[in-house]
């Protein structure tokens, strides 16, 4: 049953700034910054303080915004049992609050910062398959660099990657718990970091499987035979070397007819910057005719508003039998045509592809994106592209 006292889960978001008493020594502590917290004040059996009082202390249960308007009762109830025990609870509260309870408060606090709804549910995800198995339930306080090793070793060579980011985020969660007072001292993370306690794992280079470009006028035309939004698609990241996402986030807000650019914004970008990219009769006779769905997205998946999915195009690759070749690797041959048949400049195929291009000092003095000189060599690739069309 709920413990009672003066204060409601309303009253504890909308209160203003003070300290708010809610019963039986609990309160509510707002500071003008609207940050909310927890304290509590026991007076410990048979301890004085330097004046030959009663001890009486108060102490922190945790942040508002983790810890319930309920379980800041119960656990205040908890420490004035133990403050007639005479046991002091300030040594005892640090340990309540467990690793699982900061990652999901971490987790939703950022989630205006993920750039689509995918990387948040990702990074939370991690954790759930390999923290919080062992660790989720573990107060922050008690997580030393044994209980982070425990988590990581199993998965570092065999999967480096996800245990790369595993070890991130176990960072950020001590990280904020420790600023928030639920543990001190140095984050495990760290000190494993910096005493190289784990090996080093060599990367192995990611190769997206790229279809020769010779090829793909012959796969053009057998594409733009098919009817589906999948194929329409496809045909559209082939035309213009953009990546997966970038094409299915596609919004008809982005194109510019008169300027003939599809703005792509930084959102949307694996740089995070924005990328303008030129549009040919080609990818604009393609687009054209989806204009009558009236949707929020140029390619439209089976719910209304929403895109494709991400596997839409790969597995249309697959039941036209194209084997060895993925959606990303149209990218590489693109490059490989711009370099060996157009002999386009390196930094006009680069700055095609939203490619950094130079060391940061040249980029800092290098403001053009080439956008005309761009222009003309995606003209030229639409040209070769279709030229089994004619």
């Amino acid at each position: 049953m709920a413990l009672s006292g003066k204060l409601t889960k309303k009253l504890v978001e909308n209160l203003g700034a003070g300290r708010h008493r809610d019963g039986n020594g609990l309160y509510l502590v707002v500071d003008p910054s609207g940050a909310r917290r927890w304290i509590v004040r026991v007076v410990v059996k048979g301890q004085k303080n330097k004046k030959g009082a009663p001890l009486r202390t108060d102490f922190g249960l945790g942040g508002a915004d983790i810890v319930t308007l309920n379980q800041a009762r119960e656990r205040a109830l908890e420490y004035r049992r133990m403050a007639k025990q005479e046991l002091n609870p300030r040594f005892k509260a640090r340990q309540e609050v467990p690793f699982e309870d900061v990652a999901q408060h971490v987790h939703i606090d950022r989630m205006p910062t993920w750039k689509n709804a995918k990387h948040g549910a990702q990074w939370i995800n991690t954790l759930r398959d390999y923290a919080f198995p062992k660790i989720g339930r573990m107060p922050v306080d008690s997580i030393d660099q044994p209980e982070v090793l425990m988590r990581l070793s199993p998965i570092w060579t065999e999967k480096h990657e996800t245990a790369r980011r595993l070890s991130q985020r176990i960072k950020i969660v001590l990280d904020v718990a420790k600023s928030k007072g639920f543990r001190s001292g140095e984050n495990p993370v760290t000190a494993i970091k910096d005493a190289q306690v784990l090996p080093k794992v060599k990367a192995k280079p990611k190769h997206h499987m790229a279809m020769r470009w010779q090829f793909v006028p012959d796969f053009y035309a057998n594409l733009k035979a098919k009817n589906a939004m999948s194929a329409k698609a496809l045909m559209f990241t082939c035309l213009t070397g953009s990546r997966t996402g970038e094409v299915l986030g596609l919004r008809w807000a982005e194109l510019d007819f008169e300027e003939r650019l599809w703005i792509c914004p930084p959102e949307l970008m694996k740089t995070g910057v924005e990328h303008r990219v030129p549009l040919t009769d080609e990818m604009l006779v393609n687009i054209e005719p989806l204009k009558a769905m009236q949707s929020e997205y140029v390619f439209e998946g089976q719910k209304r508003h929403q895109p494709l999915s991400n596997m839409s195009m790969l597995m249309l690759l697959r039941r036209m039998k194209v084997e060895g070749v993925t959606v990303h690797g149209f990218r590489s041959t693109f490059r490989d045509w711009a370099s060996e048949e157009a002999n386009a400049p390196r930094a006009v195929a680069e700055k095609s592809l939203a490619h950094s291009v130079g060391s940061e000092v040249e980029r800092a003095y290098a403001q053009s994106d080439l956008l005309e000189k761009r222009r003309e060599l995606m003209r030229m690739w639409s040209q070769f592209v279709t030229s089994r069309n004619k």
